[in-house]
């Protein structure tokens, strides 16, 4: 894809700081090398877990950065984890981010401030779930960006759950509501949103507790987005035009500058840049080399993300659908997959699946994702997963876990046409006719079709000089 213009903003200076979990991060230091090579100087602050993390991953100068490109860290407040390749359970780090990390934060801005080793600080980009940042950007009245690494309409999701517990629709009375078919209430006032129904806002307001902390975290994180001096969402407008039109008419100035996977770094930018990594686990590359072994179209991608937890049981389901269903498989499972105990696969799965499928504990999923072996992917539908699966040009069976997956999941199903549901409650056999369908059947090559015509918007949106998400680029930078 065609590269973002080389700028001289040698004196201006920008400090990153996303959410601490893998998703968030991702994109985060996507932008932050995109700034750098447009001639930004770039600080990127990790939380000082993730930090020995990355580097426990990647190896121990895999942070060292390049003049002008920085890693800091700040504490996230939470006490030490036993296990060092854990995913932080998110609402403590949600609470631990938005009451701890203000004072480690700014002194951080205050030490950056003081040296001459950098030139003064331009703008915070900070992830919209860490709104603490804007009272430090207040208090040194540095401007900031907040980006939403979420979907627009998974963020738009987000911001209706003040309106909603306004209208005393949510938080229901009590848990008889949430299986009575209650979720199914169809929400008409949302602009932006058509026919949406209440199971398919984001996750988090499936609670009959009027102070449940992931409530009430994304209603003030959602509510302070309009203090920000601008908003990024890493999406492109053809996708999401009209959910976009409708956050712009109540929040601060929307840059829609996706997918940013898209955007590329200019070739004579140092390849350190491009070396710097942000998985938090270790990536099996050797599934490259089992995909170059295969048929074109052939082989499904099966992983869940980064946070996905399931039971035994059903992992068995998925696995006995995969093997029933005689398609190859690519499948990631992180040692923290299944709830309260090691992911064990039973040893009959392994040898009835043994010539056609691979398990990996993590991959390099943009990567292989673009191999021409892939056919189709069975994801969590978080955001990143979604946005690379239509860059590409993969259909998705979309099996949401929380959060705004299952804003996501409807998008990619109803909106887009892209995605077919397997339900919460896994069961083999359908786990094993959808896979045919989407890999051999007719709905399979229709989603195919769409998504493929959707792979193309998105190539031409990050294309200069008209591209949608080229021109919001162009302009971030200069409001920068």
């Amino acid at each position: 894809m065609e590269t973002i213009g080389k700028f001289e903003h040698k004196s201006h200076h920008v400090v990153l700081i996303p959410y601490p979990a893998q998703g968030h991060v991702s994109p985060m230091l996507k932008l932050a090398k995109l700034l750098y090579s447009t001639g930004f100087h770039v600080t990127f602050v990790n939380t000082e877990y993730n930090h020995a993390r990355l580097l426990n991953s990647r190896g121990p100068s895999a942070l060292d950065g390049l003049p002008g490109f920085r890693f800091c860290t700040i504490p996230d407040g939470l006490p030490p984890s036993p296990n060092i390749d854990a995913t932080q359970d998110i609402p403590s780090l949600c609470n631990s981010t938005s009451k701890n990390c203000l004072e480690p934060f700014s002194e951080l801005l205050a030490k950056i401030m003081a040296s001459d080793e950098s030139p003064p600080i331009s703008c915070i980009i900070s992830d919209g779930a860490m709104s603490f940042t804007l009272d430090a950007a207040e208090r040194f009245g540095i401007p900031e960006v907040l980006f939403w690494t979420t979907s627009a309409c998974g963020f738009l999701g987000y911001t209706q759950f003040d309106n909603l517990m306004k209208r005393g629709i949510i938080p229901p009375k009590d848990e008889s509501y949430l299986t009575n078919g209650y979720l199914d209430t169809i929400l008409e006032f949302i602009s932006g949103m058509n026919d949406i129904k209440l199971r398919d806002l984001p996750s988090f307001l499936r609670t009959t507790d009027p102070n449940d902390l992931m409530l009430n975290f994304i209603k003030r994180e959602t509510s302070r987005a309009s203090m920000a001096s601008a908003i990024i969402i890493n999406t492109f407008h053809e996708l999401e035009s009209q959910v976009l039109n409708s956050l712009s008419s109540f929040l601060p100035p929307i840059y829609s500058i996706g997918p940013l996977n898209l955007i590329s770094i200019k070739p004579t930018t140092d390849e350190i840049l491009k070396s710097i990594g942000s998985n938090l686990w270790k990536e099996e590359t050797d599934c490259i080399d089992w995909l170059n072994s295969k048929k074109p179209r052939s082989v499904v991608l099966v992983n869940f993300g980064s946070i996905t937890v399931m039971s035994s049981d059903q992992m068995k389901e998925f696995a006995w659908g995969l093997a029933n269903s005689e398609i190859p498989f690519l499948w990631v499972i992180r040692p923290d997959l299944v709830i309260g105990e090691s992911a064990m696969l039973p040893p009959e799965f392994a040898s009835a699946t043994k010539e056609r499928g691979k398990l990996s504990s993590w991959c390099p999923q943009e990567q292989v994702l673009q191999h021409e072996a892939i056919g189709g992917f069975l994801t969590h539908s978080g955001w990143n997963s979604t946005l690379e699966a239509i860059c590409g040009g993969v259909p998705i069976l979309s099996w949401p876990f929380f959060a705004e997956q299952q804003t996501n999941c409807r998008y990619s199903c109803v909106e887009w046409g892209i995605g077919m549901e397997i339900d919460n409650d896994v069961k083999r056999e359908k786990v094993e006719m959808l896979v045919k369908e989407m890999m051999e059947g007719e709905k399979g090559k229709e989603m195919k079709m769409k998504v493929m015509e959707w792979k193309k918007k998105a190539e031409e949106a990050v294309l200069g000089p008209n591209g949608s998400s080229y021109i919001n680029f162009q302009k971030l930078i200069k409001s920068i």
